[in-house]
């Protein structure tokens, strides 16, 4: 279950590209969630390994985290 909600996560993501080069990324449900890389497939590992780690610190701490398409944890 975890694996698809990061997975249908990732699909929500919005990425620009920034004046300095460089890709920013976010998941707009997942509130202060964003990853910064230097190619767009850096800012995509960044972004899913961050996504990984603010998940589980949600889940550590009781957080309410966002259903995203139909999958809640």
């Amino acid at each position: 279950m975890l694996t698809e909600y990061i997975e249908r996560a990732m699909r929500k993501a919005h990425y620009e590209l920034t004046e300095n080069g460089r890709f920013f990324a976010t998941i707009p449900k997942c509130k202060g969630l964003w990853a910064e890389g230097k190619s767009l497939e850096k800012c995509r590992e960044d972004l899913r390994s961050t996504l990984e780690d603010w998940l589980l610190l949600g889940l550590q701490l009781g957080h309410h985290l966002p259903v995203i398409d139909g999958v809640s944890l």
